[in-house]
């Protein structure tokens, strides 16, 4: 039972940051530096929860502010820093899902798998909805979907951390996010098939 808890601990952060890596990163960071949880001391992730590290990742949340408010709402095209973006999610969430399995006395591998297929899966996901949703709103709403992005990767970290079988929640609607989406998409390009 401990492992599933584990991995589903590790599956939902690691989902939290693939919406949006740097809240969710700032949180678990805090909540394993206080033992609130989760505890990256004594496991080789130990600098998952370092200062260094988290002052990092604020100063990454601060370009990518500028970059976002820079590129506009406007921009109908996936700029390149997005796909670094990304990458950088992925990479973070696999290292956290691993970290939460070594916290554990757990393998490491079934968190690395876990890691990259919620990270990837939660980014996919978040840059979906959000190029689609920004298409529809005015200027100053666009703007704010970053925000909301980075409250909802807030919102499913803490829950994962503190009450890990809400993960289950937190992948089971990003799923939801992904085919509905999917299936949207597929009876938009159907009907524009029909005006031909």
């Amino acid at each position: 039972m401990d492992f599933l808890f584990d991995l589903l601990q590790g599956a939902g952060i690691a989902a939290a940051i693939g919406i949006r890596p740097f809240l969710p990163i700032l949180l678990v960071g805090a909540l394993a530096a206080g033992d609130i949880g989760i505890d990256f001391d004594g496991t080789d992730f130990a600098f998952l929860e370092q200062a260094v590290l988290l002052g990092v990742v604020v100063v990454l949340l601060a370009i990518s502010t500028f970059l976002v408010r820079r590129s506009g709402p406007g921009a109908l095209e996936v700029p390149p820093w997005a796909y670094a973006l990304g990458a950088f999610s992925v990479v973070m969430g696999i290292l956290y899902a691993a970290g939460v399995m070594a916290d554990g006395d757990e393998p490491i591998v079934p968190g690395i798998i876990a890691g990259t297929l919620c990270a990837g899966l939660g980014y996919v996901v978040a840059r979906d909805l959000l190029s689609r949703t920004r298409k529809r709103l005015d200027d100053e709403a666009a703007n704010a979907l970053t925000f909301y992005a980075e409250g909802a990767g807030l919102i499913a970290a803490g829950a994962s951390v503190l009450f890990p079988p809400l993960a289950v929640l937190v992948i089971g609607g990003l799923l939801a996010l992904l085919l509905g989406g999917r299936r949207r998409a597929g009876e938009k390009y159907a009907g524009l098939r029909i005006l031909r």
